[in-house]
């Protein structure tokens, strides 16, 4: 019966490597290629051919990504907010319990960073996280689009452009920036500017992260005998775990730094009192 398995198994192995085989082969006349992969590589990081119209204008594929993505969370939220919020019970479906679940996440992890103003980086941060997440995952829909040279292509993620991911950093210091003044005055400035490397951090991390799943997947895509099964392995493999793994990253960051900057003062007379108890413990010692 093992042996009997085992047979079957490879029979279906071959069968579908045979048949792979047989698609390439029938595929491989009509690769027509209109760049070199050296270019398509280029070309993934600075867009400087693959160009789409815009009203006019032509403009990076990824600031049509991210027009798109805004808007299906825009269009999502209004939804979820005009039909479903009202309909919701204390004995809880699976709809709402995913709503709950999904914002729950990020209330916990303001929570947690964020002890003394958790309202606001709560909601700072469930609106990035949701935008990171659903602007990656979107890479996976293969949305195609005309450039002005009229070849078509798939959309990328909104933050695969530098662009996009420089915006996302710098939006997410100003947060933290706007919370330390606004609770501790110029000493959260000061809290804030020590950490003048962040937005850097932030914007390359998630630039870097998510162009390096675009640029493997794009090389599988450009090889006709690579792009069989294994593009949908990888890309599905790839972007999941950016999205995953980018959304938490920066909304911890974020939640993090946030709380530091707005942490209250220690009074003087706490302050000595934890002195007092220093020298003490160390006259024991």
């Amino acid at each position: 019966m093992g042996k009997a398995k085992v047979r079957k198994f490879l029979i279906i192995c071959a069968c579908v490597l045979a048949a792979l085989a047989v698609a390439i082969a029938l595929t491989l006349p009509y690769s027509i290629k209109h760049e070199t992969i050296q270019e398509a590589m280029r070309d993934a990081v600075l867009h400087e051919i693959n160009r789409v119209p815009f009203f006019g204008l032509s403009v990076d594929p990824s600031l049509i990504s991210g027009f798109i993505v805004t808007g299906i969370l825009l269009g999502v939220a209004a939804l979820i907010r005009i039909f479903a919020i009202p309909r919701f019970k204390l004995q809880p479906g699976k709809f709402q319990l995913l709503i709950e679940e999904w914002v729950g996440l990020f209330v916990r992890l303001s929570m947690a960073n964020s002890p003394h103003q958790p309202e606001p980086v709560g909601a700072y941060i469930f609106a990035a996280g949701s935008y990171i997440f659903t602007g990656t995952m979107f890479e996976l829909f293969g949305v195609q689009a005309l450039t002005t040279e009229g070849h078509s292509i798939s959309l990328p993620a909104p933050l695969a452009d530098i662009n996009g991911a420089i915006a996302m950093g710098v939006f997410s210091y100003l947060f933290i920036l706007i919370g330390g003044i606004r609770a501790n005055k110029a000493r959260g400035v000061g809290r804030t500017l020590k950490e003048f490397s962040l937005p850097i951090s932030m914007s390359f991390r998630l630039f870097g992260a998510l162009l390096s799943g675009m640029l493997t997947t794009e090389l599988v895509y450009y090889y006709i005998s690579l792009s069989f099964v294994l593009p949908v392995v990888i890309g599905i493999l790839f972007t999941v775990l950016h999205a995953l793994i980018q959304a938490y990253v920066l909304t911890m960051l974020t939640s993090v730094y946030f709380g530091e900057v707005t942490e209250p003062p220690i009074p003087k007379e706490k302050k000595k009192k934890i002195k007092k108890e220093k020298a003490v413990a160390g006259g024991e010692a």
